[in-house]
């Protein structure tokens, strides 16, 4: 698992909570069908049952309905011979359908046990959910409590590093005119009087031009 726009193994609470949101709709959808398989088996096993009542109290009824012919076994015999055979017949469906009833209500049972597993799975992931909910809120109401302090931070670096880019290009600018000033006066210095003078003034005027002579003042007073 991998967080958008970030370490290839960091787990955010917001894929979390997409893998807890999928994974509960793919467990809802597998428990809505298990529900419903569950409800036609409870119906075909109701039927099934209903018709074997039917059965055996039609059994009953025939098995009481031949006893009492058995008196008058000389005149009912054809009707005693075909309510035998009615009564075997069933008796062979009756057989027949009490053991799909047993496999029906073994089948109702495991679907039961798997119906009981499956909302236990949505329960807990409805829990993770709702924490994983809880640790983003959490998260975000930080980030909005402290923003004002991230941004005063990022301004005073700010602040700083402009104090020092001034500073260097300050002292960049005052290397580089010591730099050409002891130049000039070496000039000076080497060069005849009346060239001397003249030189001075000229660098007087750059320096004016300049606005160092005026910030000199100005400190002075």
């Amino acid at each position: 698992m991998s967080e958008e726009g970030g370490d290839s193994g960091t787990v955010t609470p917001e894929l979390r909570i997409r893998q807890l949101e999928d994974r509960l709709a793919e467990e809802t959808e597998r428990l809505v069908k298990l529900y419903d398989a569950f409800e036609q088996q409870e119906k075909e096993i109701v039927g099934l049952r209903a018709e074997i009542e039917v059965l055996e109290k039609e059994a009953i009824d025939k098995e009481i309905a031949r006893e009492g012919l058995d008196a008058l076994l000389t005149q009912k015999d054809n009707r005693i011979r075909d309510l035998e055979v009615e009564g075997t017949t069933t008796s062979q469906r009756v057989k027949h359908l009490e053991p799909a009833l047993e496999k029906m209500e073994e089948k109702y049972t495991r679907e039961k046990e798997r119906l009981a597993r499956v909302f236990e799975i949505a329960e807990e992931l409805d829990g993770d959910l709702r924490l994983a909910v809880a640790e983003m809120k959490a998260r975000d109401d930080w980030y909005v409590d402290h923003m004002q302090i991230f941004e005063d931070l990022n301004r005073a670096i700010k602040t700083r590093y402009d104090m020092i880019e001034n500073a260097v290009e300050a002292e960049r600018k005052s290397t580089h005119m010591q730099r050409a000033l002891k130049e000039r006066l070496d000039e000076i210095l080497s060069a005849p009087e009346g060239d001397a003078a003249a030189m001075v003034k000229d660098i007087a005027d750059d320096l004016e031009d300049d606005g160092v002579l005026n910030r000199s003042n100005e400190e002075e007073e």
